[in-house]
């Protein structure tokens, strides 16, 4: 606290500074805007200051101890300002008051245009990002829509596929019959490797099948939280402050690859989806003509059997007429033979009469042994019947031997009517086994 009676300015007499508003324009409120003040009856004497009234008082009488006077009554009897200065001071008060309304006038009006600016700005940005998540959704529900039909068109193509598998399936069973058909090996090994094709195709189409229904799943998931946050407003339940979630960075994605991964998942089911048509195209074709060609083998195959069985009876005919002739034949032959050894039995008697006769007539004495005419005609007896003989004899060893081809013509005839009598035992058993034959419509696998 300052004495009053110092020429010091009180420190509460100048201005304040603000450090909210600017300061004022400066004025003089310093002590040279201060001027002194007097006393009535003592401006120009020095007489205000107590030690100068003492110090003149003291010279006329005794020193007396100065009356005790209260800062109180200091205040009232000595002040500083002037009624000038209180003006003044009052002015500079307005000045300051009416620079601090104006600036905060200023600072009101701009806080309410930038409120006004940045609940704008809030509410469009908000409602930017809500037309994102709304184009977002329709965008979801496009491909959903896509994936959903090329699902849809995958699976009916997929149970297309297994029902032409289960038909070439039965088709090779039923082919697997009818074995003695001409063909018939290649076309089940034909129909075996299409059931393989079958079976790989199958497995591609539920590989497609399996990434279409994880992308759809992942459509209906992303769906229902953007549809969730689409639904959120500034007066939904469970919002919240997730602090630095923003600069959280999770995506994996840009729009351009999220749908190009839906659309290369399209275009494979597609794909898939041609080549099983392709597929089940050549399937029906195959089965066709398998069939036909089957029925074709088949036919021709009876033909042919029926024309070599007729040939076989006919054959077995003729070998039974020749096999019948032929023992006839060995009959006559053995008759003969039986008949050629009577002859030459029966030669043996003249021969021996003819050659004792002539032995006899060498012991005729001397001239008797004549070459007369009995002579001549024993010794011509002689050989005429050894000639017989030998010619007898000659044709008894060719009808011998003309016996032994007809024997062993026999057997062979007989072995040939026996193999043949087996031929057609076994061919007409053969037909009796194809009288049943797969119809058309279970040779290209309708059961």
């Amino acid at each position: 606290m300052e004495f009053l009676g110092t020429t010091q300015t009180a420190s509460y007499c100048g201005p304040k500074k603000s450090y909210l508003f600017p300061e004022p324009v400066s004025t003089s409120t310093t002590q040279d805007s201060y001027q002194s003040y007097y006393l009535p009856g003592y401006r120009y004497l020095n007489t205000w200051r107590p030690s100068l009234f003492y110090r003149g008082n003291m010279r006329n009488c005794a020193p007396l101890r100065p009356p005790t006077i209260l800062p109180s009554v200091r205040s009232a009897l000595y002040a500083r300002y002037s009624p000038r200065d209180w003006y003044r001071a009052n002015t500079v008060q307005y000045k300051g008051s009416e620079s601090c309304r104006h600036w905060a006038g200023r600072l009101n009006e701009d806080s309410l245009r930038l409120m006004q600016d940045k609940d704008q700005l809030t509410h469009q940005t908000q409602d930017n990002t809500g037309r994102s998540l709304g184009q977002r959704l329709s965008d979801i529900d496009f491909w959903r829509s896509e994936l959903t039909y090329e699902l849809e068109r995958l699976l009916t193509e997929t149970r297309a596929l297994e029902t032409s598998k289960r038909r070439l399936e039965c088709a090779a069973d039923e082919a697997q019959r009818p074995l003695k058909v001409a063909n018939g090996w290649s076309s089940s090994l034909i129909l075996n490797v299409l059931v393989c094709l079958k079976i790989a195709l199958c497995s591609i189409n539920r590989d497609a099948q399996h990434a279409l229904e994880r992308d759809l799943s992942d459509k209906n998931s992303a769906h229902f939280i953007d549809e969730k946050c689409y639904n959120l407003r500034n007066t939904s339940d469970g919002i919240s402050y997730y602090h630095g979630v923003e600069k959280i960075d999770g995506t994996v994605s840009v729009p351009e690859t999220w749908a190009k991964f839906s659309d290369d998942n399209i275009r494979h089911s597609q794909n898939a989806r041609a080549n099983s048509m392709k597929l089940r195209e050549e399937t029906e074709n195959t089965l066709e003509n398998v069939s036909e060609e089957m029925w074709k083998q088949f036919t021709d195959t009876n033909l042919a059997f029926t024309n070599r069985i007729a040939e076989t009876a006919d054959t077995k005919n003729k070998l039974q007429t020749h096999l019948a002739k032929t023992l006839q034949e060995i009959f006559q032959t053995e008759n003969t033979i039986m008949l050629l050894e009577r002859a030459i039995m029966a030669k043996e008697c003249p021969l021996k009469v003819a050659q004792t006769r002539l032995e006899g007539r060498t012991r005729r004495p001397n001239v008797e042994l004549c070459r007369d005419i009995p002579q001549f005609k024993l010794v011509n007896e002689v050989f005429t019947i050894d000639d017989t003989l030998q010619t007898l004899k000659l044709r008894l060893r060719e009808a011998q031997d003309t016996l032994q081809l007809l024997v062993l013509n026999k057997a062979r005839l007989e072995h040939d009517l026996s193999v043949k009598a087996n031929s057609l035992f076994i061919d007409k058993k053969c037909m009796d086994m194809r009288k049943t034959f797969p119809s058309t419509p279970r040779l290209v696998g309708y059961t």
